[in-house]
Order: C-alpha cells, then sequence, then structure tokens
C-alpha cells in the first residue's frame, strides 16, 4: 500500500520561511504529477502548487512568488520551500498525486502567527 508522509510544520512569524517535505512510498511516484493541498479550518482543502515528474511547475495564485514546490524522484520526495509567509497561509499541508489520489496522511501543521 503506497503512503504519503508529510513533515516539516511548525509556527513561523509573518515573513518566515518553513520547508515542508513529502516522503510517497511505492514505484509510481517517477511517474505521476505530485501536487501540496492545504486546509484551513472551516475551509476546503485547496491545490497549493504542482510537480510534473520533469519538474514543471504551477503554483495557485496566492503562493506566486513566495513558495516553490521541487521533487527529488531518486529518494520518492516532493519539497515545499515557503517564505514571506502570511497568517492566511496557516493550514494543514498535505502532499498527494494531482490525479488517482491515494488516501490522504497526516498532514503537517503550519501556523503563521506573531
Amino acid at each position: 500500500q503506497v503512503h504519503l508522509v508529510e513533515s516539516g510544520g511548525g509556527v513561523a512569524q509573518p515573513g518566515g520561511s518553513l520547508r515542508l517535505s513529502c516522503a510517497a512510498s511505492g514505484s509510481r511516484f517517477i511517474f505521476d504529477p505530485m501536487g501540496w493541498y492545504r486546509q484551513a479550518p472551516g475551509r476546503q482543502r485547496e491545490l497549493v502548487a504542482s510537480v510534473t515528474p520533469v519538474g514543471n511547475e504551477k503554483y495557485a495564485d496566492f503562493v506566486t512568488g513566495r513558495f516553490t514546490i521541487s521533487r527529488d524522484n531518486a529518494k520518492n520526495t516532493v519539497f515545499l520551500q515557503m517564505r514571506s509567509l502570511l497568517p492566511e497561509d496557516t493550514a494543514v499541508y498535505y502532499c498527494n498525486y494531482l490525479r488517482n489520489k491515494i488516501p490522504w496522511g497526516q498532514g503537517t501543521q503550519v501556523t503563521v502567527s506573531s
């Protein structure tokens, strides 16, 4: 069974940075686009950024210029570098495939507060 394990969250001040990691088990990782998603309290889960197996990136408007997604296919890991954090970035962050999603991991909490 394929699993997703997110890590790297924490508390940051506005303007600060955090780097999230997501480790995926299984063999499909190197073939499929991956995404980072987030869910704030009382809101639906939303796509933050995605990256194809060859490294083509896309971003939601609300993070463009602040977040960078990347992946290491040799390590089945996808990263999200977050800079210039805002209080509205506070959410639980998850990774998953863009298509044919698998069960969500536990996510990693990001809290931006002064």
